[in-house]
C-alpha cells in the first residue's frame, strides 16, 4: 500500500508552452515592430523614412507569416483548431479576438504594400492608420494571453501587454536598422545608408530600450516583494537558473549594451558597431519571448 501511494503522488510537473509558442510571440512582435516603421513615413509624413517603408512593410508581412505556423505546430489538430475558434466563440477569452486579428491583419498588410507600391498616397496613409493599432492589437493579445493565466505569478501582471508591445517596436527598430544597411550595401550603388536614417532609427531604438527596461524593472520589482511564489519566480530570474538568459543575454547583452552605444554619438557613426548592437537586440528579445513563456511556466502551482 505504501508502494503504490508513494507511485501516485510520483507526477513530474511538466511545461506545456516552450519554442513554439516563443517563436510564435516573437514573429508577431517582429512583424507589429516593423510594421509601425513602415508608417513612419507614408503615415506620419516624416519624409526621411521614406526609403525604408517598403522593406518594412515586406518584413511585416513576411514576419506574420511565419508566426503562425509555429502557433499550429503547437495545437497539434491546426484545420480543427482554427475552425474552432471561428465556430465557438468566447469573447472573454483573448484568443476569439486573436483568431479574427490573425486574418484581418495580413489583409490589411497586403493592400497597405499594394497602394504603397503603386503611390496611391491617400489609401496607403488610410491603410497605415488602420494598420497600426490592428498590428499593436495583433501583438498584444498575446500580451493578454498570458496576463489572464491567474496561476502564473510572473505572467499574471498588467504591465505584460505594454510589455510585449514594447519589445515588439524595440525588436522591430533592430530588425529594420539591420535590414536597411544590409540592402544600401548590397543593392543600392552609395553602398551605405544615409547617416540621417541609420542614426535616427538608433536613437528611437535607444529610446524605446529605455522604456522596455524600466516596465522590465518595475516588473521584477513587484514579483521581489509579492507572494511567496512571485517572489520564487523573481529569484529564478535573477539568482536561479534562468539568470543567464534574463540578466545576461535579454537585458545586459540584449539591451543595455546596445543601449548605450545607440546613445553616444561617437558609437553611433561607427555603422559596423551599430549592425552589432541591433543583432543583440534582436536576439536579446528572443530570449526574452523565451524566458516568459517557459520560464512562467517553471514552478510547479502551490
Amino acid at each position: 500500500m505504501e508502494e503504490a501511494t508513494r507511485l501516485l503522488y510520483d507526477v513530474h510537473h511538466q511545461t506545456t508552452f516552450a519554442w513554439l509558442i516563443s517563436i510564435y510571440f516573437y514573429f508577431t512582435g517582429l512583424s507589429a515592430g516593423s510594421f509601425v516603421v513602415s508608417t513612419m513615413s507614408y503615415g506620419f509624413g516624416i519624409a526621411k523614412y521614406k526609403p525604408i517603408s517598403r522593406i518594412a512593410v515586406i518584413t511585416a508581412t513576411a514576419c506574420l507569416g511565419i508566426a503562425p505556423i509555429a502557433l499550429l505546430m503547437q495545437v497539434g489538430w491546426p484545420i480543427r483548431s482554427i475552425w474552432n475558434h471561428f465556430t465557438y466563440l468566447n469573447f472573454s477569452s483573448p484568443m476569439t479576438y486573436g483568431a479574427f486579428l490573425l486574418v484581418g491583419y495580413p489583409v490589411v498588410c497586403v493592400f497597405y504594400a499594394l497602394f504603397m507600391f503603386r503611390e496611391n498616397l491617400r489609401l496607403t496613409k488610410l491603410l497605415g492608420m488602420i494598420g497600426i493599432p490592428t498590428a499593436i492589437a495583433t501583438h498584444g493579445y498575446t500580451g493578454f494571453i498570458l496576463a489572464f493565466g491567474k496561476a502564473r505569478a510572473y505572467w499574471n501582471t498588467a504591465l505584460m501587454p505594454t510589455l510585449f508591445l514594447v519589445s515588439a517596436i524595440v525588436s522591430g527598430l533592430a530588425l529594420m536598422i539591420l535590414l536597411v544597411m544590409a540592402m544600401y550595401r548590397f543593392f543600392k550603388p552609395e553602398k551605405h545608408a544615409p547617416a540621417e536614417i541609420v542614426e535616427g532609427l538608433a536613437q528611437l531604438l535607444a529610446w524605446a530600450i529605455v522604456v522596455d527596461l524600466f516596465l522590465t524593472f518595475c516588473d521584477i520589482a513587484v514579483l521581489s516583494i509579492s507572494h511567496e511564489g512571485a517572489q520564487k519566480m523573481a529569484w529564478l530570474v535573477l539568482g536561479g537558473s534562468f539568470t543567464p538568459l534574463f540578466v545576461g543575454l535579454e537585458n545586459l547583452f540584449g539591451k543595455v549594451l546596445p543601449m548605450i552605444v545607440c546613445f553616444t554619438p561617437a558609437l553611433r557613426r561607427k555603422r559596423w558597431l551599430v549592425a552589432l548592437a541591433c543583432a543583440a537586440v534582436v536576439i536579446g528579445i528572443f530570449f526574452m519571448r523565451y524566458v516568459t513563456v517557459f520560464g512562467g511556466q517553471v514552478l510547479p502551482l502551490m
